[in-house]
């Protein structure tokens, strides 16, 4: 511990050499005597280290002496603890302006003032060599103990304080490092929100932003019209002319259709040349004018890349009745169904939606008497695709997924008869038997869970914990084993419950993943605040990594986000070994799809379960894949 005397009386330097001067002891007499008195064991442990303190002194006779001593020390990094200052030495600067150009260079000494007599009173010294609590006085003639015990205290207490001062520094730098870490997850959030809702052509809309607002809008009061508007002959333009042209026209026409939709309407690019518009209307004939006018406007002769282009479009429009139901997967449909007949009429028109357009109509009926009886017909059953860990691909789960074979229609997809089922309440009994069969299954596997999707309808029933955890201890599962698969929508219609329903399940030990994420209203305040155990990325970016940039940006920032809020990623639609590859990359911790396995019948499965690895992905049974809430 280094310590600076400033002092113009030699023999004061003296005085402090022989105060410091470490005891001579004659250790070997001590050790003998206490061999003498207590005996020695050879087994007995080393005695305390000494914490007493070296003092390293340093003496300057003048005070500027002393002041570039501190100077010197601190640009080798090797401050001094306390220095000793003498209030009078003529002809120099006196001790006061000593001690107040010694604070100015190092803020953490502490200063002893030593005198016999002073021209200055403490305050007066304070206020100069300040603060207070690390300037100290002892008066001449002094006691050695009274020194050196000033010295080992202040040395104590410097040492202290500059551990003290390393810790908050720490403590701040890693604080920044969190506000950084913060800032970047949200800047990360901000823009794979923004990717996952635009397009990364034109800037507009996707089809998944429009899908939303046209939720919005359908939940509102008040005509609204959907319109699908097509490109004529825009192969042509993308054969003849190459793809930047193609691309060109494409920013063209959207910014014609930008600057032509009512006032508050809505332009998306819903992919390709197909573009989704939707604004409020007093009824089918004006909405039909303004299609006639926004079309007008997308025809014509346009420079592209220095090339004239004949542009043109197709509308296909569809307008909403007062007090009708307005399903908006429904609008979309019906939309593009006039959108095809517009197209089939000879491009350049608009075309409203008429129920002729619609064959599938009267099989929507047929499918509604159908899945009523299904199940005592025997005409449903369950698939079971596996999911696998990153490192080893281990098998840890299958997600189940419901297939409906009529004998009338033959094999219907999830996507067509699901939604039928939500709006008719059919949902109920249908979630209830796939919710039975899958638990069945559990029996036969040696320790996977099963994942069973559950509807927004479903998840909102007023007593599905209730019916969920009698139907699981029914069955004697462990409610671990069970993982329930929901989608944003299923929570975010009313956060406050779900929150409440997710938290009473979490507690009785059930596994909860959030399916489709990305596609959804999801953010991190939002996602943060539910219990959830995983989070599935969306098959449709999986698909896009290897082609579009934005695509692979928001699986990582996804991958990211899981990481952050310490809950599992498992990667949906998994189908070539390059994106299992990325994805272990990226850190995804769990994936499912066709690379490993199609989904499967149960007696595979049990195989697939017993299995454990997933060794040969290729040689896996293929079963044909569903969509929709149940596959």
């Amino acid at each position: 511990m280094r310590i600076l005397i400033v002092d113009d009386e030699p023999a004061m330097h003296d005085s402090y050499r022989r105060s410091f001067a470490p005891a001579a002891v004659d250790t070997g007499a001590l050790e003998a005597m206490a061999a003498e008195l207590f005996g020695k064991d050879d087994d007995a442990a080393d005695p305390a280290p000494d914490t007493t303190i070296d003092f390293t002194l340093t003496h300057a006779m003048q005070g500027l002496d002393g002041v570039a001593a501190v100077e010197a020390a601190l640009a080798s990094d090797e401050p001094y603890a306390v220095a000793f200052i003498d209030v009078r030495m003529p002809p120099g600067i006196d001790g006061k302006e000593t001690a107040t150009r010694i604070r100015k260079l190092d803020p953490n000494i502490n200063l002893v003032i030593v005198t016999g007599y002073s021209d200055f009173s403490p305050i007066e010294i304070a206020k100069a060599a300040g603060p207070a609590d690390k300037i100290f006085y002892i008066a001449k003639p002094f006691e050695v103990a009274e020194v050196t015990q000033m010295a080992s205290a202040l040395a104590h207490r410097w040492r202290g304080d500059r551990e003290l001062a390393e810790a908050r520094a720490t403590l701040a730098a890693q604080v920044v490092q969190l506000q950084e870490q913060g800032h970047e997850l949200a800047a990360n959030e901000s823009r794979a929100i923004h990717m996952a809702n635009h397009d990364s052509l034109t800037e507009a809309p996707n089809r998944l932003a429009f899908r939303r607002a046209l939720t919005d809008r359908a939940q509102l009061s008040g005509q609204f019209a959907v319109a699908m508007v097509d490109l004529d002959r825009f192969k042509l333009v993308n054969d003849t002319l190459g793809h930047l042209a193609g691309d060109e026209l494409i920013r063209t026409i959207c910014d014609i259709l930008q600057t032509s939709i009512p006032a508050g309407g809505l332009v998306a690019r819903l992919g390709g040349d197909e573009f989704g518009l939707l604004f409020d209307t007093p009824g089918a004939e004006a909405a039909e004018m303004e299609c006639q006018r926004i079309l007008k406007a997308c025809t014509g002769t346009f420079k592209v890349l220095g090339n004239s282009v004949q542009g043109g479009a197709s509308f296909g429009l569809i307008v909403t009745e007062p007090g009708e139901t307005r399903d908006p997967t429904d609008l979309m449909r019906r939309a593009d169904l006039a959108l095809n007949d517009a197209k089939r009429e000879g491009r350049g028109v608009v075309r409203l939606f008429d129920e002729g357009m619609d064959e599938n109509i009267r099989l929507r009926r047929a499918i509604e008497g159908g899945l009523s009886q299904a199940i005592a017909k025997g005409e449903l059953s369950l698939v079971y695709q596996p999911i696998v860990a990153r490192e080893e691909l281990e098998v840890i789960g299958f997600e189940a997924l419901l297939r409906w074979n009529t004998n009338e229609h033959g094999p219907i997809s999830p996507a067509v008869f699901i939604p039928i089922a939500e709006e008719t309440n059919l949902i109920h009994e249908l979630g209830d038997w796939v919710l039975g069969e899958s638990l069945k299954v559990l029996a036969e596997w040696p320790g996977q869970y099963v994942s069973v999707n559950f509807s927004p309808r479903q998840f909102r029933r007023h007593n599905f914990v209730a019916r969920l955890v009698e139907t699981v201890q029914r069955a004697g599962i462990d409610p671990r084993r069970v993982q329930i698969e929901i989608t944003e929508t299923a929570i975010f219609d009313d956060a406050d419950r779900a929150a409440d329903t997710l938290y009473k399940l979490r507690q009785m030990g059930f596994r909860i993943a959030l399916d489709d994420f990305g596609t959804g209203y999801s953010s991190l305040y939002n996602i943060r605040k539910f219990a959830l155990d995983c989070l599935k990325i969306d098959r449709s970016f999986i698909d896009g990594m290897g082609r579009e940039r934005e695509s692979a940006a928001i699986v990582h920032s996804i991958i990211h986000l899981g990481h952050a809020l310490g809950l599992g990623v498992i990667a949906e639609g998994v189908e070539t070994e390059a994106q299992l590859q990325a994805l272990r990359v990226a850190g995804c911790s769990h994936m499912q799809g066709y690379f490993f396995s199609r989904p499967v019948v149960q007696d595979r499965a049990r195989e697939i379960a017993q299995a454990r690895y997933m060794l040969d992905p290729a040689a896996d049974d293929a079963v044909e894949p569903g969509n929709g809430t149940h596959g």
